[in-house]
């Protein structure tokens, strides 16, 4: 028997849960689906937060489903649907959209996920991982290809990212061996600069770090947590839509974060 147009929700949220595999994860909040909405699937919307303009932007693209790394619902709510969360969930709710959200799951996926779509657009070969659950990577560019200075690392980075970094440059020794976590992993930090490593690349920078950098050496660059988030939740929907047989589009709503 064919099925209905699109797929079941079940089947799409078995096959994000299998490919991310949350169970193995302890995290800030609930992975998989968070909000429930129209039974059948065939678009998704990707994007990195489940904010009102993402909702509105995907209800625009008639979307049935979104899937995110930031979603609605995190360790310490008070759990009261008011105000920003009533708007966000009767939106929703009203179009009968499927919310689906991948925290530190989709930050880790060796090939699809935040971590490793950096790595990929920098051009670094990965060589081990680092810090809490393993998130963090670090690795080289390939032989001959290294960045010779923190300088030529910020570049690349503005051009990859599209936003200058915050540059913290360490003692200024030439750049070969690079640690990165994608986001607000800015406390990895040491665990990095215990790895050996030159530089460290991450979204946020809080105060200690930039003391931390000047007094190892090791350079410290904040490229924006939304920033460096973009790349993880397309590339997981596309490869689901394509298994699946669904279409997908990604939509960025900017964040100067």
């Amino acid at each position: 028997m064919s099925l209905p147009l699109g797929v079941p929700r079940h089947m799409l949220v078995e096959t994000c849960n299998a490919l991310l595999q949350p169970e193995r994860f302890k995290d800030y909040g609930p992975n998989g689906l968070q909000v429930e909405g129209q039974a059948h699937v065939h678009h998704i919307v990707s994007g990195v937060t489940a904010s009102r303009a993402l909702i509105e932007a995907a209800i625009e693209a008639k979307a049935d489903a979104i899937l995110v790394h930031h979603g609605l619902f995190w360790r310490g709510q008070d759990g009261a649907v008011t105000g920003w969360m009533k708007q966000r969930l009767a939106l929703l709710l009203a179009h009968d959209i499927n919310l689906l959200a991948y925290h530190l799951p989709l930050d880790a996926h060796p090939v699809l996920g935040n971590n490793a779509q950096l790595g990929l657009r920098l051009g670094l070969t990965v060589h081990g991982t680092f810090g809490d659950q393993n998130l963090g990577l670090w690795g080289e560019q390939p032989e001959g290809q290294a960045f010779s200075t923190v300088d030529m690392l910020a570049h690349t980075l503005s051009q990859v990212l599209q936003r200058s970094p915050v540059v913290v440059p360490g003692a200024g020794q030439p750049i070969r061996r690079i640690a990165w976590c994608t986001g607000g992993a800015q406390g990895f930090f040491e665990a990095a600069i215990a790895a050996g490593v030159d530089a460290f690349i991450t979204g946020e920078i809080s105060e200690p770090q930039a003391h931390l950098a000047r007094e190892t050496g090791v350079a410290f660059l904040a490229c924006g947590h939304h920033a460096t988030e973009r790349y993880g939740a397309p590339a997981v929907a596309a490869h689901v839509a394509t298994q699946l047989g669904l279409t997908h589009q990604f939509i960025d709503i900017d964040n100067p974060a």
